[in-house]
């Protein structure tokens, strides 16, 4: 039941850390030593990504730049057009923090280990996938707070730069990815030897910030706002975005006349969202905000998007044939 659902060890223990954060919540001076360390971690799971990634998958999927800009489409355009079209319906049943951060998860950039993960299962074409995820989330870190500048605290009062969060997010991320990439002659033998190492570091992090983020929310008394009703609608709202998006990505890139391989790269680098880079930057966008009320639609939608993309990816692999002869 477990493997149908896609109950990960990694999706008990984000259900383990929310729980643990609702009882015993880190607060005061430990949870600053708690966040200082989270964003050191941060920092060096960003740089063991850079080192992990092979310029030659980037080089010989860059050239395929038709497909990288559907891809683009639907991460930074499709998704935050339904995300603001959702507005009147949403944020009257889930209150401004939770639709901000639905919203905010509509501004986020793809994943990279499960849409590469995915493509490869399905038989697509990994190369153009890893290229493709790749600068999804590298272009993210400037383009994600220039839409929550504009679409979330644009319509507020907040007094908000994105400027200082593009630079803050560029040195907690990007900095760090480029100097993997600049020494991955000397760092990526070491990772072919602990394979999991990267996986493991991934997985850790978004533990760790999951759970200060959650502390955080529920000193501040989430779970006095969020009823079982709000989540509930939270989470058919994003299947609801998960399933039309999933449509548009399957059937846009048919009637556009992408081969087969391509087709499946981009329906899943297209519809999915990363929490591994989401997290981070809630973190640094939404300074002063309820972070645990605005991280829940992007973990919810993380957990249904892996269990689609898990079933779908699989039964594409078994059925190849079906797909090349429509």
């Amino acid at each position: 039941m477990l493997k149908l659902l896609a109950l990960d060890r990694f999706t008990i223990l984000l259900i383990v850390m929310v729980i643990l954060a609702s009882i015993v919540p880190v607060s005061g001076q430990v949870a600053e030593v708690f966040g200082v360390i989270t964003t050191a971690a941060i920092a060096v799971l960003f740089f063991l990504h850079g080192a992990k990634l092979s310029r030659e998958a980037v080089v010989q999927g860059i050239m395929h730049w038709q497909l990288h800009t559907l891809v683009f489409t639907f991460t930074f355009l499709l998704f935050p057009v339904l995300g603001l079209m959702a507005k009147p319906v949403l944020l009257p049943l889930l209150g401004q923090e939770l639709y901000w951060g639905f919203l905010f998860m509509c501004f986020l950039p793809s994943t990279v280990q499960s849409s590469i993960a995915f493509t490869s299962v399905a038989c697509g074409n990994v190369a153009s996938a890893v290229c493709s995820a790749s600068f999804s989330n590298i272009a993210g870190m400037f383009i994600t707070p220039v839409l929550v500048s504009l679409f979330i605290f644009g319509q507020s009062q907040h007094d908000y730069d994105p400027t200082s969060s593009i630079i803050q997010i560029t040195l907690l991320l990007l900095v760090p990815f480029i100097l993997g990439q600049l020494l991955r002659p000397w760092v990526y033998p070491f990772l072919v030897k602990f394979p999991s190492l990267v996986k493991g570091f991934d997985q850790g992090t978004i533990l760790m910030v999951v759970y200060g983020a959650f502390s955080g929310a529920v000193v501040a008394g989430l779970w006095n706002e969020v009823s079982g009703t709000t989540l509930l609608i939270l989470t058919v709202a994003c299947s609801v975005l998960l399933t039309i998006i999933m449509l548009l990505a399957l059937y846009i890139p048919k009637w556009l006349g992408f081969k087969r391989e391509d087709q499946i790269a981009i329906f899943f680098c297209g519809s999915k969202k990363t929490l591994a880079s989401g997290v981070p930057m809630a973190q640094i966008l939404f300074i002063g905000q309820p972070l645990g009320m605005i991280v829940l639609p992007i973990m919810i939608f993380h957990q249904i998007q892996l269990m689609v993309c898990g079933i779908i990816a699989n039964y594409w692999s078994k059925q190849p044939e079906i797909e090349s002869k429509e």
